[in-house]
C-alpha cells in the first residue's frame, strides 16, 4: 500500500476552483437556484475517503484526524504528549534523589565554592573510628562553650545518621571564619584543625577525650648531632619534638620507602657546616639525623609536592609518580627497636587534581575499616572503589604496580609472587603487600594494626551518640522521609491523571471517523479538536468559530471542521458541555446561495480585468492612441505587475494621486514622479469602480483630469526658476572644471624650482572636488577660502600652523607626495588666484610656497622664510638631481613661516589624547611562520579604523588570523598578552609583538600599552615563535589570582589561626 501523500494538502484554493469540478456546481446553483444532495456532498467535501497515515492534519478533509496525537513512542515539546519526565520536572525538585542509596554508603559533603581541601579532611577524620567516637563522647556543658567542636560534633553525627546522601558543611565553615571562594593547602588546613580542636578538647573533664588528638595523631623526634671526634651527642638531642604528621620530600624519589630513607638519611657536617663540639671546645666534622622515637597510631605523610622556582618567585607542583605500599613496617626505622609490632595498614590517601600549585581539585580515598571498602570521597559525591584504593579499574595515574620488595633493614630477601588478582605483592613469611603508584597522591595515612581504637575512649559499637544532636537529626530524618513520601505521592497521582487523559484520547479519536456520505454525524471545530487532543485541562466545546450569521454551518468554514461520528459528539458533549451541537442537517443553504453568486461575480471581475490588462499593455507601449483621462504612469505599470484577483484591492484606489499638485491641479510632467499617460473611456471607468469599492470617500487620491486639463501655472513657474537656478550652478561647476583640469583630476603636477605656489586645506580640496563632480549630487558646498586660510594661521604669532607636504622625486620630476586629508596641498598660482575669484578668498593672504635649492647649510641655518628638507627615503634620487644641478638640497619655503612652538604644542596634546584613551579596539594579527608578510607591515604602520564596527569572533586573513581586543592605554603588556593567548592559544612567552616594523620590547610585562605607543585602533602583529611548550591557560589564570590574593597570607583572619602555632616537623 502506497504511503498517502500530503503535499499541498493545505494551498488555499479559490472558492469555485479547487480541482473537482466545484465550480461547475456553483455556477449551477447560481444558475437554477437548486441544491441537490450530490452538490452537498460535493462543496462541503463528505465524499472525500477518511484518511490515514498523513504527517500533517489536512485542511481539505473533514474526514481526517491524522497527527493530532504523536505515534505511540513519540513526544511533543509542550501539552498533554510532552515526555512524562517533563512532567515530573514541574513537581518539583524529587527529595528521594537526595537520599543515601544505602545505609551502608557514606554521606558526602557539600563544596561551598572552593571548600574541597577542608570537605577531604573531614571525611578523612569522621571515617577514623577512634576520632569519631571520641568527639561523640564530648559532655554537652562542653560542646556548649566550644562552638567548633558543637559544629563538628553535629556535622560528624549528620554524616553517621543522616538518610541525606550529602551534608551542609557550611556551619562548621562559618564556625571557622573560612573564605568559602579562596583554595587552600588541605594539609595546612589538617595541621592548624587538630592544633584547634586540641585546645578545644582540653576543657573536658574525661581524660581519653581530652587527649584524642594527641593519642591518635602525635609522635615524637629527635634532631641527634654526633661529634666526630669524641662521639658525644650534643645536649639538644636528647630533646624530643612532637609531630602530627612527617614531612617527605618527593622530588627526585619514586617511593615512601626512598622518602623515609631520605628524612632519616646521616648528614654530614664538615667544612663551612662544622659543628662546635661542648666537649672538645672546638669546631669539629660532625652528623647530624633524625630519629623516630614513638610514632602514633595514624601516622600522616605529607609529601611536598609543590617547590618553589626561585628565578620565577612562584610554585610548582611535581607530577612524577610516586608509589607506597598498603602496608608499612616501622619497627625497622625507630630509633631503637620496639619489641611491638609497628605495621600500618593505609586508611587514606589525600589525592590533588590539577597542575597549579594555587588551583585543583582535592578529593580523598578512605577505607571503612569495619567493612573493608574504600570509597572516594568528592564533595557531594561519593563512589564505592571496592578493596582497592584506587578502584579495580583504575587510571593511569593511580594504579597498583608491580614491584620487587626488599625491606631495607632485614637480612631475608622478600620474593616478589603473584596474588593472583592481577597484583603484584612481596612475601616475607606470611604476609602479602600490595603496592600502589599516583602522581597526584598527596597525603597518606596509615592506621597502626591491632590498634583501630583508643584504650578507654573508643567506644563498643551501637554507643549512644549526643542525645540532643541525635534526636534532632532524627526528627529531621522523619520530617524529611514524609516529604518524600508526599512528593511519590503527588507524583503518582499527576502521572496517573495524564495517562487516563491520554487513554481518553485515544479513545474518543478512535471512534470519532465517519465514512464518506454516512449519516447522522456531526460538525466540531478543527482549531477546538486540536486544543482538546494537546491541552492538559481541555475548555467546554465551542463551536461558534465554524457558525455563520444564520446560526448554522456555512460552506466556507469547511476547512475549519471535521466530521464526527454521533458516538463520538455524545462522549465530548457530555462531559465538556459547551457547544452548540452541529449536524448534517444544519447546512445553511442561504451561504450557498451567496457564495454562488460570489463565484459568478468573481470570474466575471477577473474576466473583464483580464482584458484590462491588455489595453493597459497597449497603452504603455504607445499603441493605445485614444485616450479621454489621465492617471499616473508608474501607477498604471504597478497595476499591470499585479496578479489578477477575485475583487479589486486596496492598490487599486488612487490613479490620480501622484500627478495631482499640492494646488489641486494637474501637476506639470517636468515634475518628479509626475509621468502621465491617456486612457480610454472604458478603462477610467473599470479603475473608478474599483476605487470607489475599495476607498469610497476618497477614490482616486485626487481631481479627475480629463485629456484638455491644464498643467498647475503656480508649479511650473517654480519648476522654471528651479531649473534655471540649477543650470546656472551647472554651468559653474563646468567652468571650474576647466579652469582647474589637472587639479580635478587629482593628478600628479611636476613642481619646478624657484617657482612660487599657494598652499591649500587637502580637505577643503576634496570637498571641493567632490561638489564640481557631475556624478555626486547633493554634495556640501566648501567654506569661502578666506576663513579656511585664517584657520591654517595661529593666533599667537600669525604663523603657519601646518608643515608644509613632503616631497618625492619621480620619473625625473619634482612631485608631491600623496597627501592625506588632514595635511596640505600645493596648488599653482593660476589656481589659488581662480580659487580667490570663485571662493572668495584674498590673495595677498594665500600662503606661498617657494621650491629652491640651498647650496649649503648655511643658507639653511639664516633663511628668511621656513624651509622644509626633502622625504629622507628620497635621498638616493635626490643626490642624483643635486649632481644635475649644482650641489645643495631640495627644501620648500613657506610664507608666512611654519610655527614650531605652537605645532609641537598641538602635537603635545594630541598625544596625550592618544595616550589615554580607555576601551577602544585594537586589531591583533596572528601570523604563522618565521617571518611577517610586508604587506601586512606596511598596513599595520598606519593603521587606524577607530569608526569601524568590529566583530568579536576571530577571522582567518590570508596569511593567519585577526580579532579585535578591548583596551586601555593603562592596559600592561602582560594583560595584552593573556588576552592574546586566550583568543589564539599562544602562550605568553612565545608571543612575539610588533607594530609595523618595529619589534615591541616585551621583556618589561608591567609596561603599559602607552609606555610602548600602541594607541587606539593600532594594528599588532603577533608572531609564534613555538620555543615553550603550550600549556593550559586556566593555571596561569588560576595563579594570577591566587597571587592578587595573597596566597602567602594563607588561613591568617580565621578562626584556625587564633592562638594557635603550627607544630610540623
Amino acid at each position: 500500500m502506497s504511503r498517502p501523500t500530503t503535499r499541498s494538502k493545505n494551498k488555499r484554493q479559490r472558492q469555485g476552483d479547487d480541482g473537482t469540478g466545484t465550480g461547475e456546481i456553483w455556477r449551477k446553483i447560481y444558475n437554477t437556484g437548486t441544491i441537490t444532495e450530490d452538490d452537498m456532498n460535493q462543496l462541503y467535501m463528505i465524499w472525500k475517503p477518511v484518511c490515514s497515515g498523513c504527517r500533517v492534519n489536512t485542511k481539505d478533509n473533514p474526514n481526517c484526524f491524522c497527527a493530532l496525537v504523536p505515534p505511540p513512542n513519540g513526544a511533543r515539546k509542550s501539552g498533554l504528549w510532552q515526555k512524562m519526565s517533563d512532567f515530573v520536572e514541574t513537581l518539583g525538585h524529587d527529595p528521594t534523589k537526595d537520599l543515601r542509596a544505602s545505609a551502608n554508603s557514606p554521606a558526602g559533603l557539600t563544596n561551598l565554592g572552593a571548600t574541597c581541601y577542608a570537605n577531604s579532611i573531614l571525611q578523612c577524620l569522621y571515617m577514623n573510628e577512634s576520632f569519631r567516637e571520641g568527639i561523640f563522647s564530648v559532655e554537652r556543658d562542653v560542646l556548649q562553650q566550644q562552638p567548633v567542636l558543637d559544629q563538628l560534633a553535629r556535622l560528624f553525627v549528620q554524616l553517621h545518621i543522616s538518610k541525606m546522601a550529602f551534608i551542609d558543611s557550611s556551619p562548621f565553615v562559618k564556625t571557622l571564619e573560612l573564605d568559602n571562594g579562596v583554595q587552600q593547602d588541605s594539609h595546612e588546613f589538617l595541621t592548624l584543625l587538630l592544633s584547634l580542636l586540641e585546645r578545644c578538647l582540653s576543657h573536658s573533664k574525661v581524660l581519653k577525650t581530652r587527649t584524642i588528638v594527641q593519642d591518635l595523631f602525635r609522635g615524637s623526634v629527635s634532631h641527634v648531632t654526633t661529634c666526630s671526634r669524641c662521639g658525644r651527642d650534643s645536649e639538644a638531642s636528647s630533646k624530643m619534638e612532637d609531630f602530627y604528621e612527617l614531612e617527605l620530600n618527593v622530588k627526585g624519589l619514586k617511593s615512601l620507602d626512598e622518602s623515609l630513607d631520605e628524612y632519616l638519611t646521616v648528614e654530614e657536617l664538615n667544612g663551612d657546616n662544622q659543628y662546635f663540639c661542648e666537649s672538645c671546645k672546638t669546631r669539629v666534622d660532625a652528623t647530624r639525623s633524625i630519629k623516630l622515637c614513638t610514632l602514633p597510631k595514624v601516622l600522616n605523610f605529607q609529601l611536598k609536592r609543590y617547590v618553589f622556582l626561585p628565578k620565577t618567585t612562584t610554585k610548582k607542583k611535581i607530577t612524577s609518580a610516586f608509589s607506597f605500599p598498603a602496608e608499612l613496617d616501622m619497627r625497622y626505622r625507630m630509633s631503637e627497636l620496639s619489641q611491638f609490632d609497628l605495621v600500618y595498614d593505609l586508611s587514606a590517601v589525600l589525592i590533588h587534581k590539577g597542575t597549579g600549585a594555587n588551583s585543583g581539585h582535592y578529593i580523598a580515598h578512605i577505607k571503612d575499616v569495619n567493612t573493608g571498602q574504600w570509597w572516594e570521597f568528592d564533595d557531594e559525591h561519593v563512589t564505592n572503589l571496592g578493596c582497592h584504593p584506587f578502584g579495580e579499574g583504575s587510571s593511569s595515574s593511580t594504579k597498583s604496580i608491580k614491584t620487587d620488595a626488599i625491606h631495607s633493614d632485614s637480612s631475608e630477601t622478600m620474593k616478589a609472587v603473584s596474588n593472583g588478582n592481577g597484583f603484584n605483592a612481596t612475601h616475607s613469611q606470611s604476609s602479602l603487600v600490595e603496592t600502589f603508584l599516583s602522581s597526584d597522591a598527596y597525603m597518606l595515612m596509615y592506621h597502626l594494626k591491632h590498634a583501630k581504637n583508643v584504650e578507654g575512649v573508643a567506644l563498643q559499637n551501637g554507643a549512644p551518640l549526643p542525645s540532643h544532636l541525635y534526636d534532632e537529626i532524627q526528627n529531621f530524618n522523619t520530617s524529611y522521609n514524609d516529604a518524600c513520601q508526599q512528593y511519590n505521592n503527588r507524583k503518582e497521582l499527576e502521572l496517573s491523571r495524564i495517562t487516563e487523559r491520554r487513554q481518553e484520547v485515544r479513545s474518543i479519536l478512535a471512534e470519532a471517523p465517519v465514512q464518506p456520505l454516512e449519516q447522522p454525524f456531526y460538525w466540531i471545530s478543527s482549531e477546538w479538536l486540536r486544543q482538546w487532543a494537546d491541552n492538559i485541562i481541555p475548555t467546554p466545546l465551542d463551536n461558534t468559530p465554524v457558525q455563520c450569521s444564520h446560526g448554522k454551518v456555512p460552506v466556507s468554514k469547511v476547512t475549519s471542521m471535521k466530521r464526527l461520528s454521533t458516538k463520538a459528539w455524545n462522549a465530548l458533549f457530555s462531559k465538556y458541555g459547551g457547544g452548540p451541537a452541529l449536524s448534517n442537517d444544519n447546512n445553511c443553504w442561504d451561504c450557498l446561495i451567496h457564495g454562488a453568486m460570489t463565484v459568478v461575480s468573481a470570474d466575471t471581475y477577473r474576466d473583464r480585468r483580464e482584458s484590462m490588462k491588455s489595453l493597459a499593455r497597449d497603452i504603455l507601449d504607445g499603441n493605445c492612441l485614444e485616450g479621454k483621462y489621465y492617471i499616473s504612469r508608474p501607477w498604471l505599470q504597478q497595476w499591470w505587475k499585479r496578479k489578477v484577483l477575485d475583487a479589486p484591492s486596496d492598490a487599486d484606489a488612487g490613479p490620480t494621486a501622484a500627478i495631482s499638485c499640492p494646488h489641486g491641479q494637474l501637476m506639470p510632467e517636468q515634475a518628479p514622479g509626475a509621468k502621465r499617460v491617456l486612457i480610454p473611456e472604458s478603462f477610467w471607468l473599470f479603475l473608478h469602480e474599483d476605487a470607489v469599492s475599495v476607498k469610497p470617500d476618497d477614490p482616486l487620491g485626487g481631481p479627475t483630469f480629463s485629456s484638455d486639463s491644464e498643467e498647475c501655472s503656480q508649479c511650473s513657474n517654480e519648476l522654471s526658476q528651479v531649473a534655471c537656478l540649477e543650470d546656472s550652478l551647472r554651468l559653474v561647476k563646468q567652468r571650474q572644471r576647466q579652469n582647474h583640469e589637472k587639479l580635478f583630476q587629482a593628478k600628479s603636477m611636476p613642481l619646478s624650482l624657484h617657482c612660487k605656489y599657494f598652499l591649500v586645506p587637502s580637505s577643503w580640496v576634496s570637498k571641493w572636488r567632490n561638489y564640481i563632480t557631475p556624478t555626486l549630487k547633493n554634495s556640501d558646498k566648501p567654506e569661502t577660502l578666506d576663513g579656511v586660510i585664517d584657520s591654517l594661521l595661529c593666533e599667537k604669532h600669525s604663523q603657519l600652523v601646518e608643515r608644509p607636504p613632503d616631497l618625492v622625486f619621480r620619473r625625473g620630476a619634482i612631485i608631491q607626495r600623496e597627501s592625506s586629508v588632514s595635511g596640505l596641498t600645493i596648488v599653482t598660482e593660476n589656481d589659488w588666484k581662480c580659487f580667490c575669484e570663485e571662493w572668495g578668498g584674498i590673495e595677498t593672504k594665500g600662503i606661498s610656497a617657494t621650491i629652491d635649492n640651498v647650496n649649503d647649510s648655511e643658507n639653511v641655518l639664516t633663511g628668511s622664510s621656513e624651509e622644509m628638507l626633502i622625504c629622507k627615503d628620497q635621498l638616493g634620487t635626490v643626490d642624483k638631481m643635486n649632481n644635475e644641478n649644482g650641489s645643495g638640497q631640495i627644501l620648500i619655503k613657506t610664507c608666512p613661516e611654519v610655527c614650531e612652538s605652537c605645532i609641537g604644542e598641538r602635537e603635545s596634546c594630541e598625544l596625550m589624547q592618544k595616550l589615554n584613551y580607555c576601551n577602544e579596539d585594537i586589531f591583533v594579527i596572528l601570523v604563522r611562520g618565521k617571518e611577517v608578510p610586508r604587506s601586512i607591515l606596511e598596513a599595520s604602520k598606519g593603521f587606524i579604523e577607530t569608526d569601524r564596527r568590529v566583530s568579536k569572533r576571530s577571522r582567518k586573513t590570508k596569511n593567519g588570523s585577526s580579532i579585535s581586543l578591548k583596551v586601555s592605554a593603562s592596559t600592561s603588556l602582560y594583560q595584552l598578552k593573556m588576552m592574546i593567548w586566550e583568543s589564539f592559544g599562544v602562550v605568553k612567552e612565545n608571543q612575539i609583538l610588533h607594530k609595523g616594523d618595529r619589534i615591541i620590547d616585551s621583556e618589561n610585562e608591567c609596561a603599559t600599552l602607552a609606555d610602548v605607543n600602541i594607541f587606539a585602533g593600532d594594528q599588532i602583529i603577533v608572531r609564534d615563535s613555538e620555543i615553550h611548550e603550550n600549556r593550559d591557560i586556566a593555571d596561569e589564570l588560576c595563579d594570577d589570582k591566587m597571587d592578587l590574593q595573597h596566597t602567602e597570607e594563607g588561613f591568617r583572619g580565621t578562626l584556625l589561626t587564633a592562638n594557635v602555632s603550627s607544630q610540623v616537623v
